[in-house]
């Protein structure tokens, strides 16, 4: 069983040698499990391999600090190994350092300024579908309930607001088939795709203010699928395009957009999911941002807090671990940035 009561650097290296590759959470869920249910000023329930503790001490409010349990493949970087500062190790940075450091909370704190939900989730890192979040919001809703969520995903220990949205589209450009030796039968759909390709390079994007943060949007082509037989003229290029949207826009309004940028053709939207707003303005919000301090940006990329924000939960993201080093080969988390995220958290929630 993991041992909570030890440093929190050590902690962290137990927890990255439990491999955990999304789908294969279980025995890293179930020491998680078995320790938190040792604590008895927790409420410990379970679902499929996602861990929720609560505190009920009747508290005025109620934060939920959430963490993923899951990890990308292993890369031949097990076991962890220190250097100096730095843990290295599969997840050490996405996000197990977050981990140790809410697993400390729950083991330490047992009566916090405000009652915490803490979860430990699986399926994080995969199809959106398989998430535990998902699920227990689908199953539980109930455990899910909070005033404000902070995730605990690696922001170098800087509080990062909301979240970008991201939609893939394909844009479709037809053409007519013909033998490749008598191409002037036919219309070469991949030459056709050069306009797409055009007003991708001519697109100048967007870097909207929103509650006080500055965000970056993007619109990229990332794949580009055509072609039939190496004699055939081909009469279909796909160009697939990915939108990265500032919170200021539905995934609806993102969709619009694209269909905007490439007015004239055929378009068919693959998947979406909606961007988050910061949500620093809330009152306990604020209370975070004080006892964390530094100044707060725009979350670049998506992440669960979006699923918070769909909740109707103010969130953020904040954790010890660097984004920039997250499913890196040569993943690594600062022992330093550890200890002061624990640090930041407590002052938080005790005074």
């Amino acid at each position: 069983m993991l041992d909570l009561t030890q440093d929190v650097r050590t902690l962290t290296a137990a927890i990255v040698d439990i491999e955990s590759v999304s789908g294969a959470e279980k025995e890293l869920a179930d020491q998680v499990d078995e320790a938190l249910r040792t604590l008895p000023h927790l409420t410990v329930d379970r679902s499929g391999e996602t861990i929720v503790a609560r505190t009920e001490l009747g508290r005025g409010e109620r934060v939920l600090i959430a963490g993923h349990l899951d990890t990308v493949p292993v890369a031949a970087n097990l076991p962890s190994r220190v250097e100096g500062d730095r843990l290295y190790g599969c997840g050490t940075s996405d996000m197990k350092a977050g981990v140790a450091v809410a697993l400390r909370l729950a083991a330490g704190l047992a009566e916090p300024n405000r009652d915490v939900t803490y979860v430990f989730y699986d399926c994080e890192e995969i199809e959106a579908e398989r998430n535990g979040l998902t699920r227990v919001a689908r199953d539980h809703p109930d455990w899910l309930a909070a005033d404000f969520a902070v995730l605990m995903e690696p922001t170098d220990g800087v509080i990062e607001g909301g979240c970008q949205g991201t939609l893939r589209a394909e844009i479709v450009v037809t053409g007519k088939r013909s033998h490749s030796a008598r191409s002037w039968f036919g219309l070469n759909a991949i030459h056709r795709a050069e306009p797409v390709l055009a007003r991708l390079n001519a697109y100048e994007a967007r870097l909207p203010v929103v509650d006080g943060l500055e965000y970056h949007e993007g619109l990229n082509a990332v794949a580009v699928h055509g072609g039939v037989a190496g004699n055939v003229i081909p009469d279909e290029c796909v160009v697939t395009v990915n939108y990265r949207f500032a919170p200021d826009l539905s995934a609806e309004q993102a969709r619009q957009h694209v269909r905007e940028v490439f007015d004239g053709f055929e378009i068919r939207f693959v998947d979406a999911a909606p961007a988050a707003r910061p949500g620093l303005t809330h009152p306990v919000a604020a209370a975070f941002t004080a006892a964390v301090g530094g100044e707060p940006r725009a979350k670049l990329g998506w992440t669960d807090v979006a699923r918070f924000s769909g909740l109707g939960i103010p969130a953020v993201n904040y954790g010890p671990g660097d984004p920039n080093l997250a499913h890196q080969q040569g993943e690594y988390v600062s022992l330093a940035k550890i200890v002061e995220s624990e640090r930041a958290m407590v002052d938080w929630l005790t005074t």
